[in-house]
């Protein structure tokens, strides 16, 4: 009996974690220089990917390249969208942005001057990456990068966003 209630309340916690929803956390768009909720950068109804950086983070940049240079294919083959946010301080915007512009990333990317969404979200350390599930709640995260790991991001990418619909 105690082991499941043991289950039960481990199935609910998880329930409870998966359904929390995304804070809504003032983020600015380093595009637009203007600043929006976290929660309104992902769009309900897709799946979005989320590679949490920073300029000084030599493994962030390597995750962020290797996922840039597959996402074309990947999104031939999983619609789902992909943007980053910098966790610099707000007087490193300029390099966020001429950082971005050197790579050619074609993706949304964002600023946390303050730290304000990485404390909420409660994580430590970059590269962080999370995944968005349809419904608009985190389905999915990691900390760290290794040299193929983007591999296991597209994998749960396809698990999370379901079976592909013909075109």
């Amino acid at each position: 009996m105690k082991k499941m209630l043991a289950i039960a309340a481990c199935l609910l916690a998880t329930t409870i974690i998966h359904a929390q929803d995304l804070p809504s956390t003032q983020v600015k768009n380093v595009n637009t220089g203007k600043k929006v909720a976290f929660n309104e950068t992902v769009q309900k109804g897709r799946v979005t990917v989320i590679s949490f950086w920073a300029t000084w983070c030599v493994p962030c940049k390597k995750e962020i390249k290797n996922i840039s240079l597959k996402l074309a294919d990947w999104k031939k083959e999983v619609d789902f969208d992909f943007m980053t946010m910098s966790i610099d301080e707000a007087r490193a915007e300029g390099l966020v942005r001429t950082y971005a512009i050197s790579q050619g990333w074609s993706f949304p990317y964002y600023i946390d001057p303050n730290s304000d969404l990485k404390r909420s979200l409660n994580f430590q350390s970059v590269p962080f990456t999370m995944i968005i599930d349809k419904e608009g709640k985190m389905a999915w995260k990691h900390i760290g990068y290794e040299e193929g790991g983007e591999n296991e991001v597209f994998a749960k990418i396809k698990e999370i966003a379901g079976p592909a619909v013909a075109k």
